[in-house]
């Protein structure tokens, strides 16, 4: 599903990104796991379109996707949360997801004068399909609240929501759990095994919290310096005595 081909990418002298390579397979829920100044999120942004490369290669599906921006990765199925949520703070939940889309006809002034059946049809199906994704993930008595004025763990629902609109092929998930109580965190984490399991929908997920990615992620892949330290399952990266020093000195993960 994505190759990642021996990625650098420097700031200055300093190489965030050195020489990373690893595969997310389809239809898994993969881990990124790894201490602070890992290199994660600056792969994940990488991957997303956002930074490009310095060097290396990143495949989707077998097509290279390398140095693509955001909307056109977007567009070919790729989509991603960010650690802090993205919303649109002054749209409500509703107008939040039916911005999804792209290339709708409204967006166009001359279809507003002159398609305007055109227009209402277009933004009927859109509605009806934010409308069915909010229920899907048990938001939907919130659909007319304004998006600012949610909490953090509700915010992280819009944004997986976001990314239902189009039905991707694989999600990037930046710390779904970063600043969400366990209550709402065991819910999402519901709605990802839901749309793995049901749906097919590939995840990548970077979280610090290991028992969120014990429950959710195989396998796990441990980033250390700019580059992978090694994969496995919860219970044998654990136990690796590499990951351990990386981690903590020694200390337990």
């Amino acid at each position: 599903m994505i190759t990642v081909d021996n990625i650098v990418k420097r700031f200055g002298g300093i190489r965030a990104v050195d020489g990373c390579s690893l595969q997310v397979a389809k239809g898994s829920i993969t881990g990124l796991i790894g201490p602070n100044g890992a290199g994660k999120s600056t792969l994940f942004n990488i991957i997303a379109g956002l930074l490009t490369p310095d060097r290396g290669n990143i495949s989707l599906d077998g097509m290279d996707v390398t140095g693509w921006p955001a909307h056109r990765l977007f567009g070919q199925g790729l989509a991603r949360t960010f650690q802090i949520a993205h919303e649109f703070s002054r749209m409500t939940v509703l107008e939040n997801l039916m911005a999804v889309p792209a290339g709708q006809s409204g967006e166009r002034i001359i279809n507003a004068w002159l398609r305007w059946s055109k227009v209402r049809a277009e933004e009927a199906r859109i509605r009806a399909r934010a409308e069915e994704v909010l229920a899907q993930l048990r938001i939907d008595h919130v659909k007319h609240e304004l998006a600012g004025n949610l909490s953090g763990g509700q915010k992280k629902l819009v944004e997986l929501a976001r990314t239902m609109m189009w039905q991707p092929k694989v999600v990037l998930l930046d710390e779904i759990g970063a600043g969400v109580n366990r209550t709402l965190l065991s819910e999402i984490a519901g709605e990802i095994e839901r749309l793995n399991r049901e749906h097919g929908y590939t995840f990548f997920v970077i979280e610090h919290d290991m028992d969120l990615i014990a429950r959710l992620c195989s396998p796990v892949i441990v980033m250390a310096e700019g580059r992978v330290l090694t994969q496995g399952s919860m219970q044998e990266i654990r136990q690796n005595a590499d990951v351990i020093e990386a981690y903590l000195g020694g200390g337990k993960v």
